[in-house]
């Protein structure tokens, strides 16, 4: 049963605040990156509201340049008495990827997490075309 929204927001938007759990229209920005061209290569900024720097991690296989972060939430209620009220526990995971090239590597990214923002520098670098180098066989006689 869908409930109605108020104002764009939903009634149980507090007792569903999972970041994980929303569609990407609705996730306050969980993973919404911004790629700006510059003269010297590209600047990736991605939103990850919530999450820690120890549970970011960026690797570079194949030219593709894959962002995950994981998600571990538990929220407690307690009454007076010390009986629960509410107990929640989440745990999730999401991540990008995004062709950078060949000839990039990871000593080339420079990456900075601050106050739930990645940034990241990645270079510009046309892929160099392997050279024939052309190996001629001794012919005796």
């Amino acid at each position: 049963m869908l409930m109605p929204s108020i104002f764009g927001e939903n009634l149980f938007d507090d007792f569903f605040d999972y970041p994980f759990v929303k569609n990407e229209a609705e996730s306050n920005g969980l993973m919404k990156t911004d790629v700006k061209d510059t003269e010297h290569g590209y600047e990736i900024t991605m939103n990850l509201p919530g999450v820690k720097k120890e549970d970011v991690k960026a690797a570079l296989k194949d030219g593709y340049l894959t962002i995950s972060a994981t998600s571990d939430s538990k929220k407690e209620e307690k009454n007076d008495k010390g009986q629960y009220i509410r107990r929640e526990r989440y745990t999730g995971s999401c991540s990008r990827s995004f062709y950078v090239g060949d000839a990039v590597t990871e000593e080339d990214i420079k990456a900075k997490f601050e106050n739930g923002t990645l940034k990241m520098l990645v270079p510009k670098k046309e892929e160099q075309t392997a050279v024939e180098n052309k190996k001629y066989i001794a012919i005796e006689g």
